[in-house]
């Protein structure tokens, strides 16, 4: 069985602007509680151009995932992790980790290319994951950019002053980007190591973030250096180490203790 997403809606009928559900679910109501400063994320979207997409999009796919898809729906942290791979996954567990949102918001919404900001718990049918994929994440496209634009301004709302707004994705282009900046400004923050980094790279340092419980750095998107040289590749973890030399001592036991 599917599990069931979004967040619950604390507010009275008819507080919240008409928004898709979904979204409203994530972008609820806000009591300013509490004075510290708070950090959410944005995620960029799976790519569901690619053949991982065609793996649950295709009318005959038959993995459980494709399967509980077409019946109830899947959450979309799920199935972007599925599409995606090592990337969405590090994004996902990384907003999970540190995420610290004001009362009643979600920690982390994802960037989608014909729905605006949808919470990772949300719940998504076949038919809107392929209104997903017949659409192109570009800045100059309406149809991607008026409901981001639209969650965007009402997320703007909910948080006040007391947030920050972090991009876990690519800023050397402008498909996140234009749109955001002209929202969130000098608000909208990203992992200074990202720069010069590809997906894979970047998955595998936000992994390595939540493992050792140590979040990155930060910097303004405005006025930013987007692009920069590749960095040195990731030294591997210790757990992964752990793991390499336990399964080589399994191969070869004379091996164990040396």
């Amino acid at each position: 069985m599917p599990a069931c997403g979004g967040y619950r809606n604390r507010r009275g009928a008819g507080e919240t602007p008409a928004l898709p559900k979904s979204t409203q679910k994530g972008i609820s109501g806000l009591t300013s509680h509490s004075h510290r400063k708070h950090r959410i994320f944005l995620l960029s979207p799976a790519n569901l151009a690619g053949i991982r997409a065609g793996y649950v999009l295709k009318a005959n796919a038959a993995s459980d995932l494709a399967c509980r898809l077409r019946q109830n729906g899947v959450t979309l942290g799920e199935l972007f992790t599925f599409v995606s791979g090592l990337y969405f996954r590090g994004k996902l567990a990384y907003a999970r980790t540190f995420s610290t949102p004001p009362f009643d918001v979600s920690g982390s919404f994802v960037i989608t290319a014909s729905a605006g900001l949808l919470a990772p718990e949300t719940v998504v049918t076949l038919e809107r994951l392929r209104e997903m994929a017949a659409n192109d994440i570009d800045a100059g496209d309406p149809r991607y950019r008026a409901p981001l634009e639209r969650d965007c301004h009402l997320l703007l709302e909910r948080l006040g002053g007391v947030c920050d707004i972090v991009l876990l994705g690519s800023i050397a282009t402008s498909k996140y980007v234009d749109p955001l900046l002209q929202i969130f400004q000098d608000r909208l923050l990203f992992p200074m190591e990202f720069v010069g980094r590809g997906d894979m790279s970047r998955g595998g340092l936000m992994l390595r973030s939540v493992e050792g419980g140590k979040e990155l750095a930060y910097a303004p998107v405005l006025n930013a250096i987007r692009r920069g040289p590749k960095p040195p590749k990731l030294v591997p973890s210790a757990i992964r180490r752990s793991k390499s030399a336990f399964e080589g001592a399994a191969r070869d036991p004379e091996q164990a203790d040396s």
